[in-house]
């Protein structure tokens, strides 16, 4: 695990409140523990209780469950885990997620039915025909409750046999929490289909 955890890597934790999901860098690792410096403040963060961890290694993205062990202003210790997983040997867990939602630009909306996404972009099939010169706004709904806002960068595009489009490409963000929400979001869902 030690060489898994490695200095300098970034790490998201996801305390049990997924609101208070955080973000850091790993700035030491010992045999037992290793310690994040956190981007914000460790809200929803309690000393031993289980948080998840999201990072991504050479070997993909990695996700374990641990604790803090310490908890100093922006500074946590967290006890080394007893298991690890990949989730996958991707950049960015994909799931199926279907949905209508609007593809904006200043002057256009299109409508059209995602087929499935990950946090770094997506797929979808619409009747429209849409310029893949041009960047695009869309809000996914993850819950009722919360959605994100990702910029859409079109890439590749294909003609179906009933006359519609499926393009596929790329997210950008306006701010890293809408990034961060969604990986999260993600991964959690490819384990929960994993699961059934």
């Amino acid at each position: 695990m030690r060489e898994l955890i490695e200095k300098d890597r970034k790490i998201t934790i996801v305390p049990s409140d997924f609101k208070c999901a955080n973000k850091g860098t790993i700035v030491d690792v010992e045999p037992k523990y290793f310690t994040v410096e956190l981007e914000y403040e460790p809200d929803g963060m309690l000393k031993h209780n289980y948080c998840e961890f999201y990072t991504q290694t050479k070997h993909g993205l990695l996700y374990f469950d641990s604790y803090p062990e310490n908890i100093e202003g922006k500074k946590i210790k967290i006890a080394n885990p007893a298991k690890h997983r990949f989730l996958q040997r991707r950049q960015y867990t994909r799931i199926k997620f279907v949905y209508d939602v609007d593809l904006k630009t200043d002057d256009i909306t299109h409508k059209i039915t995602t087929l499935d996404i990950s946090a770094g972009g997506m797929r979808f099939k619409t009747k429209e025909n849409v310029n893949i010169e041009l960047e695009y706004k869309v809000v996914l709904p993850l819950s009722e409750e919360q959605s994100v806002e990702c910029i859409f960068s079109p890439i590749r595009i294909e003609k179906n046999n009933d006359g519609g489009y499926t393009l596929s490409g790329r997210f950008d963000y306006n701010n890293s929490k809408d990034k961060m929400t969604l990986t999260q979001y993600c991964a959690k869902r490819s384990i929960e289909i994993r699961n059934k």
